[in-house]
């Protein structure tokens, strides 16, 4: 007797706001799936009724949790942060945060599996009391098919949306408009060479509640000649902007795993990073990396000086892209929905349950 599909079903409302990265995280590892793996799983997205085998939870929201109680299905949730991970992102009165912490940690511990993006966190969640055993590490992923080198026309048009040359160094930020993101920073080196073009392609996803929102509108308001503040840019329209650019610059203070990086490799764009512990596991060295603003002047000026070194930068870029490819990461996320499903109920459905 053959064994049948499972049914998934994904609870998010990660795409109900526009310019941030959980929700491209969830558009590709639903995609992902539901494409790649439809011999496997059935998938439906936000179906109350549906009857599920797997339930899995992209977003922590209120009605989700109710959700979780449903102990006939196995429960997903998904960790794109931790609660200290809010500071510089979202202003949250010091009298909630309390509250806000300890929902954060009770939905994922309620979860039968918690899966992570960044194995960095693991160590953090064991801090919060979650079993280390229920936690796992499964990267992003990001379409080729959706994010690839353009033709010649192409990457003009759009530098001449941006007032930009055909001959301009271009340097490009991405994210949400935030004091994490490290825009400052981005704002002092573009000042520092102002022989090059900066753009962030990005804006404010959460309006005045984002952190630093007064300093950095007013940064977006009146930038410096050589910047370029883009607004809230589609996701189905950043693949011209990763084509127009000569370097991928982010000065973030706090990361998890941004889909910008994953997007910018598709096309071999060196990148320019601060120099953080996270990265160190998920991109293998291969990236430029900085400790303050006067490093990473120097590093795009090389980028921009030397051929060679920008070779050998396009390079390093193209190895993440392969490791991060369609067939590896969709393995991982096969092998995780099948085991997690024998491990709470024994054995996987057959056809005529």
């Amino acid at each position: 007797m053959n064994n049948r599909k499972l049914n998934i079903v994904m609870f998010s409302s990660a795409d109900s706001v526009a310019g941030q990265g959980v929700g491209s995280a969830y558009t590709e590892q639903v995609s992902l799936v539901r494409d790649g793996a439809n011999d496997l799983f059935n998938v439906y997205i936000n179906k109350w009724l549906q009857e599920a085998d797997i339930q899995h939870f992209h977003t922590i929201d209120p009605q989700f949790f109710v959700k979780m109680l449903n102990h006939h299905s196995v429960n997903i949730a998904y960790c794109h942060f931790l609660p200290d991970t809010l500071d510089g992102s979202l202003k949250i009165p010091k009298w909630f945060s309390g509250t806000a912490a300890s929902y954060i940690t009770s939905f994922y511990k309620s979860a039968d599996r918690l899966v992570v993006v960044n194995p960095i966190f693991i160590d953090a969640l064991v801090e919060y009391k979650i079993p280390r055993e229920k936690i796992y590490y499964i990267p992003n992923y990001v379409s080729k098919e959706r994010f690839h080198p353009l033709e010649g026309m192409d990457k003009m048009e759009w530098r001449t949306k941006y007032g930009i040359s055909p001959d301009d160094f271009v340097v490009l930020g991405c994210g949400q408009v935030q004091t994490r993101k490290g825009v400052q920073d981005f704002v002092k080196v573009a000042e520092m060479c102002p022989g090059f073009q900066f753009v962030w392609a990005g804006g404010f996803s959460f309006g005045a509640m984002t952190e630093g929102y007064e300093e950095l509108k007013k940064i977006m308001d009146n930038p410096p000649g050589n910047v370029t503040f883009t607004g809230i840019v589609d996701r189905e329209d950043m693949v011209h902007l990763y084509n127009m650019a000569d370097v991928l610059f982010m000065p973030s203070y706090n990361e998890l795993f941004p889909m910008t990086i994953l997007e910018a490799v598709n096309l071999s764009i060196p990148m320019v990073l601060r120099n953080l512990d996270l990265y160190k596991d998920i991109l293998f060295n291969d990236y430029l990396k900085g400790e303050n603003n006067e490093d990473f002047k120097e590093l795009i000026c090389r980028l921009y000086e030397d051929p060679q070194f920008y070779e050998t930068w396009k390079k390093r870029s193209d190895e993440i892209a392969e490791y991060y490819s369609a067939d590896h990461v969709l393995k991982m996320w096969k092998d995780f929905y099948l085991d997690a499903y024998k491990e709470k109920f024994g054995q996987l459905p057959k056809e005529n349950e």
